[in-house]
């Protein structure tokens, strides 16, 4: 007997037929520009969210079902083996020009502008 799995709720479903977005992700650690690597989430196994040397662009290529889950910023930051939170204290979090809390929960939409700024 095969289990159905459970069904993911409409409010939680971003796309049915996958995408391609492209956002931008910027992390300053007092005040000072870092280096986020190329190719993270690249290799053995391709990761849909992942990046290329076209930084600061994060590439999120999806096929199928996305569900917002799939989509958040803690996501890349998984991809890269990273805690969000490991780059230093009192974490401000910009988005599009507008603070935001939501850190590694926020959904990522293309063309966001992302910035994290550490202390």
């Amino acid at each position: 007997m095969v289990k159905a799995q459970p069904k993911t709720p409409e409010s939680e479903t971003i796309s049915l037929s996958g995408f391609h977005w492209h956002p931008e992700l910027v992390i300053y650690i007092k005040g000072e520009k870092q280096v986020i690597p190329e190719n993270i989430g690249l290799g053995a196994v391709h990761q849909p969210m992942h990046t290329h040397d076209d930084l600061p662009k994060i590439h999120l290529e999806f096929q199928g079902v996305v569900k917002k889950s799939d989509i958040v910023l803690g996501q890349f930051f998984k991809n890269w083996n990273k805690d969000m939170r490991s780059f230093g204290t009192n974490l401000k979090m910009i988005v599009n020009g507008k603070e935001n809390t939501e850190y590694e929960n926020y959904a990522i939409q293309d063309g966001d502008k992302i910035e994290l700024w550490f202390e």
